[in-house]
């Protein structure tokens, strides 16, 4: 079983990255392999970081021998996806969402139909977006025919939407125990739904 954390902060180091790696941690104790991507670094790798429907349907050239193409090759061999974002003006960030329209070839090729998906946010106050972000998470990854989980677990309760936690995020003991129950909640799904995905 692979697990993708998508870090969508251009930060490598903040605390979005911060509350993946903890639930990553989860889930490789569970078992999972983990890989984790930073989209800042696949964009800059790429001419135009934005997705200008130079075909239709895509063809996917725009990820051709580069680390887009890389991510890709990665995310259509997961069981699941922990997509993270820091609230930008109540939604993900530029980065995130330039990353993700690129992914229009693998909706074409149905390669994350029925891969289990799971957000999470962190914002710079406790009511500062978590949730807007969340949903629109979870739009991103309802288009792409995923499945979405939320932060319930039977050993906790049954969750909201996702993991949402305050700057600093180490700091935020209620953040990162939703993270990583989320990661548990996202594996749980992930082996229970095999069978729905491709080989």
């Amino acid at each position: 079983m692979l697990i993708v954390g998508i870090n969508g902060s251009p930060n490598r180091d903040g605390n979005t990255v911060f509350l993946l790696q903890e639930a990553l941690a989860v889930a490789e104790k569970a078992g999972a392999e983990t890989k984790l991507l930073h989209v800042k670094e696949i964009l800059d790798d790429l001419e135009s970081p934005f997705c200008e429907l130079c075909s239709s349907p895509c063809d996917g050239s725009c990820a051709e021998g580069n680390k887009l193409g890389e991510a890709f090759e990665l995310l259509k061999q997961a069981d699941g996806v922990l997509m993270g974002s820091p609230v930008y003006f109540g939604t993900v960030s530029s980065q995130l969402k330039a990353f993700w329209d690129k992914t229009r070839v693998l909706r074409r090729e149905k390669a994350l139909l029925n891969v289990v998906g799971g957000g999470i946010t962190v914002a710079g106050a406790r009511f500062g977006g978590q949730e807007t972000t969340l949903r629109a998470l979870h739009d991103m990854m309802l288009v792409q025919g995923m499945t979405i989980v939320g932060d319930g677990y039977v050993d906790y309760d049954c969750g909201h939407q996702g993991a949402c936690a305050q700057r600093p995020a180490q700091n935020d003991e209620n953040g990162i125990k939703r993270a990583r129950i989320l990661a548990q909640r996202v594996v749980e799904v992930a082996k229970a739904t095999m069978s729905l995905r491709k080989p």
